[in-house]
């Protein structure tokens, strides 16, 4: 339903000022320095755009106090209700002098009366935070390192900005949700609740409650069916409705995320009060309790996406407008799913509202991770629960709110500091919250916490884990397979490399060498090492070469070998939790975006542009998909899987080629794929004799060095296609030549890539334009065709220029 009221978005002053100098507004009339300030905002934000910030240096915060003054000149006299939906984070109201409203939560929403005068002054206070910080409070039972200071864990705020290492230290405060002014309307619905669900029958059911003046029964309506809506009892409404045989939500992998829009009829008059979908989540825990696999709708689904973090760390915004560019993108690289951790933010309902309409899950931590939290104080249990229901209610009839999870490593860090189960098992995340949720949203299935369910909560073979043995823990690629990973809830960490354009723009610097770029790289804190060197020792696994050397003696090829390297990493080892015979039910990529521009963990720059890191998730999370995998003296495996609603008719592919080109061994098979299904089929069932395709029996030498498999539709189109590698991508560089041809249809712009022989990593770099795929294996043979997308402010029809490159290519080709 659309938020109550006109916004109060501008017209607003702000000024900073010691910690407790002004008690009351009228102590501001002698002060100076007054800046504009935009509502929804943060104060960083409102600095930053007055030129007083910078968020790469950014200056603290939490030891001044926050002072927005807004004069409501004009508004007719009368009754009327200001609503907060965020006040971040020690926060005082004052109304026409009077203090009307104390917060010290920047998670909950306040709805206030007041009486206009038509001559009224708004002020908001937002107290210096530090004093808080450092009071004390219970004794904590363990310490966590990642996250500063430690009072954090009694105040109720954000942690962005709190973890060293990990990103920009800005803190959040000021009104970073919406302030609203709305007047009594008697005659329109009021506090709708929406509840929706599948049952198995595929029958969808509707429960709605809502506050109405008048007698006459208003009637509730949803995809053509009615129900008449009777009095609870309780001064409000609620109707019930059923629809036999309703189309389904489903996530965007595997289906239509279909939504339906919601209507109560009253007084003659149609009022749409929002819209919801109907589909049913459930977790499979196994036979043993180990494993987790969400089903929806009766079907398993492998979750892939990412973590997010913020659409911008220093203005935390919250409408469609910020979000749209990014989960499109999330859509785009075939994401079913995206996580918001425990050290982020809530979310607005645009968010929900975006997710529900791309078919984009949610796995929601309520914001909690790491602390001790004292939950056995009764005023901070209070405002856990305050909390808890207020998002709930706000994203109520969303359908991608699919796992509610009661926190981000509490269990895990405790368990690290050696502590038995009996002390930091607690009632946070195992009674206050799940309670909640499950009268609030009894449709989400709830998780304590992430990780958690092994042996220890990090054990990757049970449960949900933080999987990093590929990544941090430097382990070797086989590790996927070794880990037996059940549900990795954050995974692949790397110090991903932008793309040049973003480099030359925003940090033209020398890579790695300059402190202004390793002040961008993540790092977990007090560790000696950082998530650059992680990469780093990829790169010298997969190619074989010494990074620091490269690094110093060819920057250009270190960087490009360095964004080829986190796509191969992703690409191999998403290949590998999705062969059906792997227990893997799904992973999600740390993190999403970036919050500067540099070499951050983020697929998506600080700019918004695609990373090489998204190229390769998106191959990788092809619904309709083909990968290998290396099986030893069993030979090479083909895996074939079709996660979308309908049968598929498809012709593979499988060739052998020396030297990457020479064919010395090829095949082909027609196959026909049922609705979510998979297949997996030997090498050799489509050579028709033995053929040593992993070079694992070694009689003589190699006859190749790259096998590709191909998936073709009934038009001729290849719609996936998948490389195995025997004796390593170093054995498979080759200086191949490549072509390309500039072409334009109705659409727009075309790129015709071709190559004499297997080439590796193909890099389109396009002033204004965004390549459709990059960073991609090129087989000879055939043609490529990428679409060339224009940025914003681009002429679609101005003429492309820039390069194509390949990792080993023999020449750079301009276009």
């Amino acid at each position: 339903m659309p938020a109550i009221g006109k916004p109060l978005s501008g017209g607003w002053r702000m000024v900073l000022t010691p910690a407790a100098a002004a008690a009351d507004p009228a102590a501001l009339e002698s002060l100076s320095g007054f800046i504009e300030a935009t509502v929804p905002g943060t104060v960083a934000g409102a600095l930053e755009r007055a030129g007083r910030f910078d968020r790469t240096a950014p200056d603290p915060l939490d030891h001044l106090d926050a002072w927005y003054v807004l004069d409501l000149a004009g508004e007719a006299p009368g009754d009327a209700v200001l609503h907060f939906d965020g006040l971040a984070t020690i926060a005082e109201v004052w109304w026409n002098g009077a203090l009307v409203l104390s917060s010290d939560s920047m998670f909950v929403r306040h709805d206030l009366p007041v009486m206009l005068a038509g001559n009224d002054r708004l002020a908001l206070c937002f107290r210096a935070l530090k004093p808080h910080l450092e009071k004390r409070g219970p004794r904590a039972r363990w310490r966590p390192q990642m996250i500063t200071p430690q009072g954090l864990r009694l105040v109720r705020t954000t942690l962005l900005g709190r973890m060293p290492g990990w990103c920009p230290e800005v803190h959040a405060a000021g009104p970073w949700r919406p302030v609203r002014l709305s007047r009594p309307v008697p005659a329109l619905p009021g506090d709708v609740q929406l509840a929706a669900r599948l049952d198995e029958d595929g029958a969808g059911r509707l429960d709605v409650r809502f506050s109405l003046d008048g007698t006459a029964p208003p009637i509730l309506e949803c995809a053509g069916v009615t129900a008449v809506a009777v009095p609870d009892g309780e001064g409000r409404f609620r109707a019930s409705l059923a629809i036999p045989r309703v189309e389904a939500w489903w996530p965007r992998s595997h289906g239509r995320p279909a939504l339906h829009e919601v209507a109560l009829i009253a007084g003659g008059q149609r009022h749409a009060v929002g819209r919801t979908g109907f589909r049913r989540i459930t977790i499979d825990r196994g036979a043993d309790g180990r494993d987790f696999a969400l089903s929806v709708n009766g079907v398993k689904i492998f979750c892939r996406g990412a973590v997010w973090t913020s659409a911008d760390i220093v203005d935390l915004p919250g409408d469609r407008a910020r979000y749209a560019p990014l989960l499109r993108l999330a859509a785009e690289a075939g994401m079913n799913m995206l996580r918001i951790g425990g050290t982020m933010a809530y979310e607005t309902p645009d968010f929900f509202a975006l997710c529900d309409e791309l078919g984009l899950m949610v796995w929601q931590d309520f914001q909690f991770a790491n602390f001790d939290y004292p939950v056995g104080d009764p005023a901070f249990a209070d405002k856990v629960r305050k909390e808890a229901v207020q998002f709930l209610e706000a994203t109520a009839a969303s359908p991608s709110l699919a796992v509610l999870c009661g926190g981000s490593e509490i269990d895990q860090q405790a368990a690290m500091l050696g502590l038995p189960e009996a002390a930091w098992a607690g009632p946070l995340t195992r009674e206050i919250l799940p309670s909640v949720a499950a009268a609030r949203r009894p449709d989400v299935p709830y998780v304590e916490n992430s990780p958690g369910g092994g042996a220890m909560p990090f054990s990757p073979n049970a449960g949900v884990t933080h999987y990093y043995g590929v990544g941090a823990y430097c382990r070797p690629l086989e590790d996927a397979r070794r880990a037996a990973v059940r549900f990795s809830a954050e995974s692949l960490a790397f110090a991903n490399v932008p793309e040049q354009a973003t480099l030359d723009a925003h940090l033209p610097v020398p890579a790695v060498h300059d402190p202004r770029w390793k002040a961008r790289v993540p790092r977990d804190r007090g560790a000696s090492w950082d998530f650059e060197d992680v990469r780093d020792h990829y790169l010298g696994l997969l190619y074989g070469l010494e990074p620091a050397r490269l690094r110093r003696e060819d920057p250009a090829r270190y960087l490009d070998l360095s964004r080829a390297v986190v796509g191969e990493v992703m690409e191999a080892t998403f290949a590998e939790w999705r062969r059906a015979e792997s227990p893997c039910n799904g992973a999600l990529v740390w993190t999403f975006q970036d919050l500067l521009p540099g070499a951050g963990w983020g697929i998506i720059d600080a700019t918004g542009l695609p990373k090489s890191a998204w190229h390769a998730l998106r191959r990788a999370f092809r619904p309709l998909q083909i990968t290998l995998s290396d099986e030893g003296t069993n030979g090479l495996d083909i895996h074939v899987l079709n996660d979308g609603p309908d049968e598929r008719h498809l012709v593979l592919e499988l060739s052998c080629l020396r030297h990457g080109r020479q064919p010395v061994v090829s095949g082909r098979r027609e196959m026909t794929l049922s609705p979510h299904s998979a297949e997996t089929l030997p090498a050799t069932a489509l050579f028709g004799a033995f053929f040593d395709t992993t070079y694992a029996f070694r009689f003589g030498p190699p006859s190749h060095d790259v096998t590709v498999g191909r998936l073709v539709d009934a038009g001729g189109t290849t719609v996936a296609e998948a490389f195995h590698f025997p004796r390593g991508r170093a054995e498979a560089i080759s200086p191949a030549v490549l072509t390309a041809v500039l072409r334009q249809d109705a659409e727009g712009w075309l790129l015709d890539l071709s190559a004499d022989r297997f080439a590796q990593s193909v890099a389109i770099e396009i002033d204004g334009f965004l390549p459709a795929d990059n960073w991609f294996h090129l087989a000879p043979g055939g043609v490529r065709s990428v679409r060339l997308l224009p940025c914003a402010g681009t002429d679609p029809l101005a003429r492309p220029n820039g390069t194509v490159r390949g990792i080993g290519a023999e020449a750079v080709i301009s276009i």
